[in-house]
């Protein structure tokens, strides 16, 4: 059977498409899938701060807190940021400090000449932090193990100035959080493997550090103060390297989160991280965008494609061949990255993500400013 030109045409752009994913998948992916898991240093812990910022946070801080002071680490502080809250937190973190001498509380009231988001209060806590290497997390995070800050200690290179974790979010029931889950996997995954070619573009404040003299060489947020968002991944990309990043994605070393239960709380977090985005380096952009917009294109021009009788079969081997190869390639990550259970449910929640993804990136444009907390 003869093929139009406009079908010619559909098929190509589809192969192409194919080809831009079979790049993000074999070639910056794959490493994550199979580079050796360091083993946890067993010397020279030097001391470290820990930096939480919390509003509002009563029962995550009653609930998760002591995780984090209990760590089986021998030199380290845990500095939390009472920003303006009026909930009880001041009572609560009053009676820790007086159970736990390594807690230094820093609050910021509701009087403070204070500027709108979270980086205010980051960095009260990093001006309050003692020692040079800062480890963040957030009130609602529980580490994997007590061995968290042993992986998330300096690194023995000194060249390293930001250690980028890992951070998944808890297993609920229902659909909406098994795809919070699978978009923080793959927002995970690029990261993380993006870092690993060299090309580190952004962390998460769940579970990462960085030196206290980067932040202040930097002027810290100065640059980006002007949005609520940013306090993680901006600081991220305008001052990490091929030289001075590393990664850990250790299992011991990971931080649970709990997700949003609300599709509502999951948009107003996107907005954020979108309106964040938009800061990053132009070539980082350029690449992320690249990635979404061929992927979701793929999927357009295969639905396009099925609608012709001639172009059918081989829409749908390409298609049989992308699942292929990516189901080569994520179901190791996945499991990897402590989501085994979304293996099964791969090629649809892929599907269904960047569908939401793009539905919502249109959407956020209208979308009114939004603030933390």
């Amino acid at each position: 059977m003869e093929l139009t030109f406009l079908e010619i045409s559909l098929l190509g752009a589809l192969v192409f498409c194919f080809l831009i994913q079979l790049y993000f998948s074999l070639f910056v992916h794959l490493k994550l899938a199979v580079v050796p898991i360091a083993e946890l240093p067993r010397n020279g812990h030097k001391p470290l701060s820990v930096v939480l910022c919390a509003r509002n946070e009563l029962e995550n801080l009653k609930t998760y807190l002591p995780a984090v002071l209990e760590q089986d680490y021998p030199d380290f502080e845990v500095v939390v940021v009472d920003d303006r809250s009026w909930d009880g937190t001041a009572q609560l973190l009053e009676t820790f400090a007086k159970q736990y001498k390594r807690l230094k509380v820093v609050t910021v009231s509701e009087g403070s000449k204070f500027i709108a988001g979270k980086k205010f209060a980051v960095t009260m806590g990093i001006k309050a932090a003692a020692n040079e290497w800062l480890v963040f997390t957030d009130a609602d995070c529980l580490p994997a193990s007590k061995n968290w800050l042993i992986g998330m200690q300096q690194p023995e290179d000194q060249d390293v100035e930001i250690l980028l974790g890992y951070s998944p979010y808890l297993k609920r029931r229902g659909i909406l959080n098994s795809l919070i889950r699978f978009e923080t996997f793959f927002t995970a995954v690029n990261y993380l493997s993006f870092a690993l070619k060299g090309n580190p573009y952004m962390g998460v404040g769940r579970n990462m550090a960085y030196k206290k003299t980067l932040f202040f060489k930097h002027k810290g947020f100065a640059a980006h103060m002007h949005i609520p968002s940013g306090d993680d991944d901006l600081f991220v990309n305008a001052h990490a390297n091929s030289h001075n990043t590393a990664i850990c994605i250790h299992p011991d070393t990971q931080v649970w989160s709990e997700p949003n239960t609300t599709l509502k709380g999951y948009l107003r977090q996107k907005k954020r991280h979108f309106g964040a985005g938009k800061l990053y380096k132009a070539k980082h952009r350029f690449v992320l965008s690249v990635q979404a917009i061929f992927q979701f294109l793929f999927y357009v021009l295969l639905a396009a494609l099925f609608c012709f009788k001639a172009t059918l079969y081989p829409a749908l081997g390409v298609l049989g061949l992308s699942i292929l190869i990516r189901c080569f390639v994520y179901p190791k990550l996945l499991k990897r990255l402590n989501y085994a259970d979304l293996r099964w449910w791969f090629p649809v929640l892929d599907i269904l993500l960047f569908i939401f993804l793009v539905i919502n990136g249109f959407l956020s444009i209208f979308v009114k400013k939004v603030q933390w907390k």
